[in-house]
């Protein structure tokens, strides 16, 4: 069921009232100074009554499906689209459709979003009320200015774990379970991340154009501002995304690395198994043939006596041990 909040600037900017659709337009035409109207979870009637107010069929169209960030101007108004984070998760991110004109702001949204709730302590306070003035449009300023705000709160404690995660991948002494999945996880938070900052950038870049014809010139200081403080956010996440790809990378690498070297290890015992087993492989079948001819150890048979056994056993081994060195194969 949908639910709508109707804030007037003034007096009573501070508080919100809870309104049915069917009022909504009596409580406009009898209101006094700009209009913040908050649709959540819209429905038939709620279509019907933003298309009364004029608003492009494809705008709306847009507030009951997956659109894409954007900013249009309109005869009569102007539509804007961004992506805010939800607050039911952590960085998850749904669409906020905003119409912006003469006299009030629209949102329509689907989930509850920490960057709405913070544009309404902002609505009513005083900083805001003195410019009001200016328009709708500051109040547009003020709610992309409250999306990038909760970013920036979201991202507060990313450089220190990005931080934290490159001293464990270095620290030679202790080896910490699942660093690799940390750091995957790392990486999908900050890609959910850019799935809102990015777009708003490009927004908020394309309001700008002049060609759009979208900001008023006494709004600009404040458009300018906004612009600054979304590109630093998207310049953030983007060196804290390569920062936790080369940490991930180097990780990488020094797993190869330590395989490697366990390899040529267990590669080095093998080939040392190996001499020891072909040096043993004739002295054994010396043994096997000569052994059987000597009727009590130490004793002389009419073939070889136990002393030129001795000297046949260790012969062959020396001459296979010089063929390994001749090879090369003992230093390798």
């Amino acid at each position: 069921m949908a639910s709508i909040t109707l804030r007037l600037s003034g007096e009573n900017a501070k508080t919100g009232e809870d309104i049915v659709v069917s009022d909504l337009s009596a409580a406009l035409d009898g209101g006094e100074g700009l209009a913040w109207v908050d649709i959540f979870q819209p429905g038939d009637d709620e279509r019907k009554w933003l298309l009364g107010q004029g608003f492009h069929e494809m705008a709306v169209e847009d507030c009951f499906k997956e659109p894409v960030p954007k900013a249009y101007v309109y005869d009569s108004h102007r539509f804007v689209v961004v992506r805010s984070r939800d607050a039911d998760s952590e960085l998850d991110t749904e669409f906020l459709c905003i119409f912006v004109t003469d006299h009030q702001l629209v949102t329509v949204r689907h989930s509850e979003m920490p960057s709405v709730r913070n544009f309404a302590r902002r609505f009513g306070s005083k900083k805001v009320q003195r410019r009001v003035d200016l328009g709708p449009e500051y109040l547009l300023y003020e709610m992309l200015d409250a999306i990038a705000d909760d970013w920036y709160r979201t991202l507060r404690g990313y450089s220190a774990r990005i931080d934290e995660m490159e001293d464990r991948v270095f620290d030679p002494n202790t080896t910490y379970p699942n660093l690799l999945q940390d750091l995957h996880v790392l990486k999908q938070d900050l890609r959910e991340i850019s799935k809102s900052i990015s777009p708003l950038h490009e927004v908020v870049t394309r309001m700008m154009r002049p060609d759009q014809d979208f900001t008023a010139d006494e709004c600009d200081i404040y458009w300018q501002d906004i612009l600054d403080v979304v590109a630093k956010l998207k310049d953030d996440v983007e060196n804290y995304n390569a920062g936790a790809a080369s940490t991930r990378d180097t990780y990488l690498s020094q797993s190869t690395m330590r395989l490697a070297e366990t390899q040529a290890e267990a590669n080095d015992v093998i080939r040392t198994l190996t001499i020891i087993a072909t040096l043993m492989f004739p002295i054994t079948a010396i043994a096997s043939i000569f052994g059987m001819n000597i009727e009590v150890f130490g004793a002389s048979t009419e073939m070889f006596g136990l002393r030129e056994i001795l000297m046949l056993m260790g012969v062959t081994s020396a001459l296979i041990l010089g063929f390994f060195v001749y090879k090369g194969w003992l230093t390798r």
